[in-house]
């Protein structure tokens, strides 16, 4: 199967503004995060379409950044490393952040 067979993931970060989010959206925002986690990491690549403000796409934007060095930098330093810590601190902010302006939970406890 090659990759414009593949059906793009759709995320819609403007589905809790607009006030129609529920349990299947978050099961399937969760997953999704999980596999783009997981290509950035090696993981297989798979199209994505995320919709939503310039802010919201950003907030999203950053906060995957942040988890992918947080994730990073704790498996090369350990958890009791201080730019570990500070990458957490960061990977905090950019949650909140993500939340903040999206009205969504980000499915990762950092």
């Amino acid at each position: 199967m090659e990759e414009k067979d593949i059906a793009p993931i759709e995320i819609d970060l403007g589905i809790a503004r607009r006030g129609e989010i529920d349990e299947s959206f978050l099961a399937m925002f969760g997953g999704a995060l999980k596999y783009l986690m997981g290509s950035m990491f090696g993981g297989a690549s798979v199209p994505v379409n995320v919709t939503g403000t310039k802010s919201e796409i950003g907030a999203f934007s950053k906060a995957l950044s942040r988890e992918k060095s947080y994730i990073k930098t704790a498996a090369k330093h350990g958890l009791n490393n201080p730019r570990t810590y500070k990458d957490k601190f960061k990977l905090r902010k950019a949650v909140d952040a993500f939340q903040r302006k999206t009205g969504l939970k980000w499915p990762f406890k950092g």
